[in-house]
């Protein structure tokens, strides 16, 4: 049986902040269903909620050696249906708020990675690969090729390494090479240096066996300048051990033929639901009840997420019969700006300045389109999300978006969105006006159905991953 270490700093639900905690709460599953013995491992923060840990079972303790300080581990094993480990330390992790963003998060998550290693010995569990999720994971790598690689039974475990988003990239000052328990011989362009400082995400990508992210389109766009955020000339030189797999979906919690979470329940086979989700919608939010084109926005208001060409282009958006509804947090000027257009023009826009998880599942039911269109997506849930309850996606063409969306052929009748290319607010205009005239065609009923049709599932990504993994093993 093949046997994997799945290594993340966020694991959903119990800690999550991003799409990686979302990774790491199903691919596991996924692996398990498919005959994997696969086994989880994260920090503990002082986030998780009471109620997922409270029947934990203790596993043990061990001491982990960082330069001048040694810090306790204590593992913890959650009740859940795939086998998952908590470490816990309270200087580092369990007295403070938040996951990230910390002066000393390259020791924290140095120390975070040595635990998850030393973990196998105390749980008796020998992986054939070890599977790291971005930066906070990198060193495990590191430590893996040069260090445990020297001790039977851990010699010969393998390593992949996911990038899920090559922006963040862990970066440190030199002094971290003596945290870490390495010497200068490491800071070298070959090796962690990364312009006079250290990369974790760096770390990763060369002492991996393997490496990958998270849509085929991505693994590609990451081996150019405008893209790779520095690293892509180490990326081209690794290209034969890249490779990209899409993400998936739960749709057991997207299925609007079930969740409990939206106003009247549909499917493909009569989607009139989504009309009566739509009306439920405006009431909630205070928007007139009419039968318009209700656009959403799900998202970090970020630059990244094009937030920036929608405030370019939203007088214009506001100019059309349409209704805009946006949830999110994010770059502070843009939720002014956004409250402030709500403020205006209360009877077109609806701002919601928050995340609220049973929100956003109303909003992916209820509206007819999603506009997401971002700088660059590496692969993207929200598009996926929209799309499993029949919401039309609206999206640029770059990363996941492009490997999960397809510009609809009137011709053909095939199709499951609108694209566009250039990142320009005219551009996302083009498309969005595309859209909106989709809507009072007749193939508009045809489109939804084609989203609805549309599915990446985790169990089709965990059948690439352990083709992956064996490739790994083999090699």
């Amino acid at each position: 049986m093949l046997k994997i270490l799945f290594v993340s700093s966020e694991v959903s639900p119990y800690a999550k902040s991003g799409g990686l905690g979302d990774v790491a709460g199903s691919l596991p599953k996924a692996l398990k269903n498919n005959g994997v013995d696969v086994r989880v491992v994260f920090p503990k923060y002082k986030t998780i909620k009471d109620e997922y840990t409270k029947s934990a079972e203790f596993v043990g303790s061990y001491k982990i050696k960082l330069e001048w300080r040694e810090q306790s581990a204590s593992v913890y094993k959650l009740q859940s249906e795939v086998p998952t480990y908590v470490i816990e330390n309270d200087y580092y992790f369990s007295n403070r708020d938040g996951y990230y963003g910390y002066n000393d998060d390259g020791e924290r998550f140095a120390f975070f990675c040595k635990a998850a290693l030393d973990l196998l010995n105390t749980i008796d569990f020998v992986p054939d690969v070890i599977h790291c999720n971005d930066w906070q994971t990198g060193p495990v790598c590191v430590y893996a090729k040069d260090y445990y690689s020297r001790y039977l039974p851990l010699s010969n475990i393998k390593t992949l390494f996911t990038i899920h988003n090559i922006q963040y990239q862990g970066i440190c000052g030199r002094n971290i090479l003596g945290i870490m328990g390495l010497n200068d011989g490491y800071f070298t362009s070959d090796k962690l240096e990364f312009n006079g400082m250290v990369s974790f995400m760096k770390a990763g990508i060369v002492y991996a066996d393997q490496v990958s992210t998270v849509s085929n389109t991505y693994s590609y766009e990451i081996q150019t300048g405008h893209y790779g955020y520095g690293l892509d000339g180490l990326l081209r030189a690794r290209k034969n051990e890249l490779s990209g797999i899409v993400n998936g979906v739960d749709y057991s919690q997207t299925d609007p033929s079930s969740s409990e979470l939206i106003y009247k329940n549909f499917d493909i086979n009569d989607i009139s639901g989504k009309k009566e989700n739509k009306k439920k919608l405006q009431e909630e939010l205070g928007l007139p009840v009419k039968d318009v084109p209700m656009i959403s926005i799900i998202s970090r208001l970020v630059d990244q997420k094009g937030i920036n060409l929608v405030i370019d282009a939203i007088g214009e958006i506001l100019s059309k019969d349409v209704q805009l509804v946006v949830l999110g947090t994010g770059d502070g000027r843009y939720e002014y700006i956004l409250k402030e257009f709500a403020y205006r023009h209360p009877d077109k826009i609806s701002a919601n300045i928050m995340f609220d998880n049973t929100l956003a599942q109303k909003i992916y039911a209820s509206s007819d389109i999603f506009l997401m269109p971002s700088l660059f997506e590496p692969c993207g849930l929200g598009q996926l999300f929209a799309m499993s309850y029949g919401t039309i996606p609206v999206v640029r063409t770059t990363g996941g978006l492009v490997d999960t969306v397809t510009e609809y052929n009137y011709d053909t009748k095939e199709g499951n969105g609108f694209t566009f290319h250039d990142y320009i607010a005219s551009g996302m205009m083009w498309a969005l006006n595309n859209a909106i005239h989709a809507y009072y065609t007749d193939d508009w009923e045809n489109i939804v159905k084609n989203a609805l049709n549309t599915k990446f599932s985790w169990d089709n990504s965990a059948k690439e991953y352990i083709k992956l993994y064996e490739k790994i093993i083999a090699k």
